[in-house]
């Protein structure tokens, strides 16, 4: 991937960070986070995944990114973590694989018994990486709160 195409794609996510941030009525002085959390984000994953990673593994790593960010950025503002962390996640969402599920699932109600096990197979495997890429998003989102939160004593 080139330098340039690497900087389109994280001008476009923080784009689309952005508008989800408007659209869920993000205060105007954290917009720009938002969007910095959205490019960052899917950048760090497009890095990885053009080193050989795993696109599973590439998004917990660029949503634990997001997740600790979000925090650092939620002090700094005083606001909670998830104005900065949501946004920020939208760009990471899997939504090809989830489409091919779908599609996969839609096309073995229309198909003959012999290409039934080839699409079955297809959508099966989507439908397993859409899973494991949306838990690697909610795992690195909330890895902070999970590794640092300080327990208050029950008493």
């Amino acid at each position: 991937m080139t330098v340039s195409a690497l900087l389109a794609d994280a001008f476009w996510s923080a784009v689309a960070a952005l508008g989800f941030a408007i659209l869920f009525n993000i205060p105007k002085r954290t917009l720009w986070a938002c969007a910095l959390m959205g490019a960052t984000g899917y950048t760090l994953r497009a890095v990885l995944l053009n080193l050989g990673l795993t696109i599973e593994l590439a998004t917990l790593t660029g949503a634990t990114a997001i997740g600790f960010l979000g925090a650092l950025l939620a002090r700094r503002f005083h606001m909670p973590v998830v104005i900065f962390t949501i946004p920020g996640a939208i760009p990471l969402v899997p939504g090809t694989f989830a489409f091919r599920t779908m599609i996969g699932i839609l096309q073995l109600t229309n198909q003959n018994l012999l290409d039934d096990a080839l699409i079955l197979t297809e959508a099966t495997t989507n439908g397993i990486k859409t899973g494991l890429i949306l838990a690697a998003l909610a795992a690195g989102i909330a890895a902070p709160k999970l590794l640092f939160q300080r327990r208050k004593p029950v008493v």
